[in-house]
């Protein structure tokens, strides 16, 4: 079985090789599947994230919820809980920054924080997934620390991703949190 490391490289390099078409056309699918999601569960508080390396495109699905009146949260890295993120509330004059890992961030203004514990979903970006919903991301765990016991808080957590993302099988470490769903456009 590869490592993860090696699933890693080898997806990120396939899915920054996806032509522009293949990412319009997979964010358009997958837009549409996570509306329905939000409806079918009636969420109101929704995280995002701004999409980097590859990784399916969440401007439309943003748009929608914002045109929706739905409160839209993106991930910032916590400034004194190292490997923690916070989510803040993002809308379209949200002053944004480039964080530590040159990804686009809300700038940090405690007064817009939303606890995790208080969103409805988690939209989660990923780099592979497999059949049991196990996701393998970049590799800080960022994501595995928030969704750790999610079974026993209010969010539900859902991954997007590329079909070319999905592998047979990932190797699972103790700390890997499956997901709820995937979305996969």
């Amino acid at each position: 079985m590869e490592t993860r490391q090696q699933i890693r490289s080898q997806i990120r390099k396939i899915r920054r090789n996806l032509t522009a078409l293949q990412q319009t056309q997979a964010e358009r699918l997958v837009t549409r599947q996570a509306l329905h999601f939000i409806e079918q569960h009636q969420a109101e508080h929704i995280a995002l994230y701004l999409s980097f390396d590859g990784e399916i495109s969440t401007q439309s699905l943003i748009n929608a919820l914002w045109q929706q009146g739905k409160s839209v949260y993106l991930p910032v890295l916590h400034p004194f809980s190292q490997g923690h993120l916070l989510f803040l509330a993002y809308m379209p004059t949200t002053q944004m920054q480039v964080n530590a890992f040159g990804i686009l961030e809300p700038q940090l203004d405690i007064r817009a924080v939303w606890p995790s514990e208080q969103l409805d979903i988690i939209f989660t970006p990923l780099v592979a997934f497999d059949q049991q919903k196990n996701r393998l991301g970049m590799g800080g765990g960022f994501y595995d620390r928030t969704l750790e016991n999610w079974q026993q808080k209010h969010f539900i957590p859902v991954g997007l991703a590329h079909a070319c993302q999905q592998v047979d099988m990932l190797p699972v470490e103790s700390w890997d949190i499956p997901l709820f769903d995937i979305l996969i456009g």
